[in-house]
Parts: C-alpha cells; structure tokens; sequence
C-alpha cells in the first residue's frame, strides 16, 4: 500500500513507457486469446488482489473489475470496506462480494497497539466477513504482541505483518522476524515484495526465512533507477522492475502456500485496468514456468 515518500519525479513517463512494451510484448491477441481458453491459468495459485490497487473506484465497481480481471480473492482495502459491526452492513458486504464471485481472504493494512477493545474491533470484523487474516503495521511492544497471541487464539484469525519499506517501523526481513519468532503460529507476514525491494531486501529470501508464517502476499515490482546520478526506486507494472516473479512463486510453492496472492499495483489509481492486466499477464507466464520446472 502507498506508505513510501519517494519523489514520483520521472515515474509518468517511465510508466508510459512501460505501458507501451507491456501492451506491445505481454498482451499479443493470440497469447490473450490462449489465456483465456485456459480454464486454470494460475495453476494451484491462488490469484487475487488488493483492492487498494482499484482505490480509484467505488466498491461496486472495483468488484466489477476484479470479476472482469478473472480475480476472485481480495485483500480489502479498508476504504473499500470500511470497519462495521452493522448486521445490515456486513450482509451487504457479504452480497456484493458473493454478486462478483470474489472471496475476501485479507483485510488491511490496519494498525494494532495495546489497546484490546481496538483491536477486538479488527478481529470481530475479520470474524464476520470470514478472512484468513489481517494485513498488520502492529506497534513493537510486549504488551501488544501478548494481545496478538491471544486474539489469533481466540479467533482464529491470522496477523500477517506488512513490511512497509525504508524507514517504517518494518523495513528490514529481520524486523519481521525478530518479532514474530516464539510467538503463536498464526502471527507472521504479509510479504510486500516491492517494499523489501525498495528495502534492498530479497523478497524470495523473505518467502524463504518466513516460511509457513507468511499468510499474506503482496505481489509488486520496484525498478531501481538513476535520476541525476541518484538512485530511485520506483513502483512499475509487474515484470518491468527488480521482482524475480519466477523465482517467488517458486518460493511460494516450496512452502505449500495456500493462501491468496494478492497483486498489488501503486500507480495510475483513476485508470489502472490494462497496467493490472499487463501484471496479470506476467504471472500466467510465470505460473507456466514454475509448473514447467517442478
């Protein structure tokens, strides 16, 4: 999610760019025409979204694109589904979600501190819209990690913490680590790949060394750039930057992950569609890859 303060000096036409080799390279109408007669292109994936990605739309009409991108998980973004404990809400929550064939696996990124009310809020919603997990930025205390343990108990819901990039609170893969190690199985990570990238941390290391605590992926790409003999980290359509996309879904099914992925794009909120389908298209090829070599 959009946590960074990078400058975004230069990222229009970079995307631009990007945008003209995706639609030229990525979405040929016969290679289109071959996705769409495969009945399972992401193989055992699971293959969604978050929906901050279509932050630009309202709920409605975010789940319409997501039905007709082919996706069926979300990872909600909070302002597409704002915290309730309204009966009539959540049925409404519930309806729409069901009208667009989309399961919501994932909610977040939300904040968790030592206050249990607070975050009983969180894990009554999670309960009532039925997810697997809560993308997390948790303070780093004891006292709110001890609540942690409980809540996933009692619930049976999931903390998976995001890794926000340089200088947030969880930059590095040990951040991560260091607070989760010796605590209840279902506190972990929500994996951010472009965040560790701009982290200059590997994503496929962090799959790796977080092994079956990851209950969460955010799936995006960084491209390290020199502006003005100064290095910049820019997010781009998925493929075109530093993310060895192969290489994490390999590290994904090496751990058994059976939870959603969730692509996550950070630019061109009010027109992102063919951006989305040109990521999209980069992991089918890859899932093909994957399932080549196993």
């Amino acid at each position: 999610m959009k946590v960074c303060h990078q400058k975004r000096t230069g990222r229009r036409n970079f995307l631009k760019t990007s945008a003209k080799f995706a639609a030229a390279t990525l979405l040929a109408p016969t290679l289109v025409q071959a996705d769409k007669a495969d009945k399972n292109p992401y193989g055992d994936f699971k293959m969604g979204i978050q929906s901050y990605s279509l932050r630009g739309f309202s709920r409605k009409k975010a789940l319409e694109h997501s039905k007709t991108l082919g996706l069926h998980y979300w990872e909600a973004y909070p302002k597409h589904l704002p915290l309730s404990t309204d009966p009539k809400v959540l049925k409404q929550y519930h309806q729409q979600l069901e009208n667009a064939n989309v399961t919501m696996v994932g909610y977040g990124v939300v904040p968790f501190g030592e206050n249990e009310t607070e975050a009983r809020k969180y894990f009554e919603f999670a309960k009532a819209m039925k997810v697997r997990y809560l993308s997390a930025d948790p303070k780093k205390t004891k006292t709110t990690f001890d609540l942690l343990d409980k809540l996933v108990a009692e619930y049976d819901v999931a903390i998976a913490i995001h890794n926000h990039g340089p200088h947030a609170r969880y930059d590095k893969i040990s951040d991560v680590e260091k607070m989760v190690q010796d605590r209840h199985p279902k506190v972990g990570a929500c994996v951010d790949t472009g965040h560790f990238i701009r982290s200059d941390e590997d994503p496929v290391e962090a799959i790796e060394r977080f092994g079956k605590r990851v209950f969460g992926v955010h799936l995006k790409d960084v491209k390290t750039t020199e502006r003005n003999g100064k290095k910049q980290k820019i997010f781009t359509v998925l493929g075109q930057g530093d993310l060895n996309v192969v290489g994490s879904l390999k590290a994904l099914k090496k751990i058994a992950y059976h939870d959603a992925i969730a692509l996550e794009y950070e630019e061109n909120p009010d027109n992102p569609l063919s951006d989305i389908e040109a990521c999209l298209r980069v992991v089918r090829i890859a899932v093909k890859k994957v399932n080549s070599t196993s």
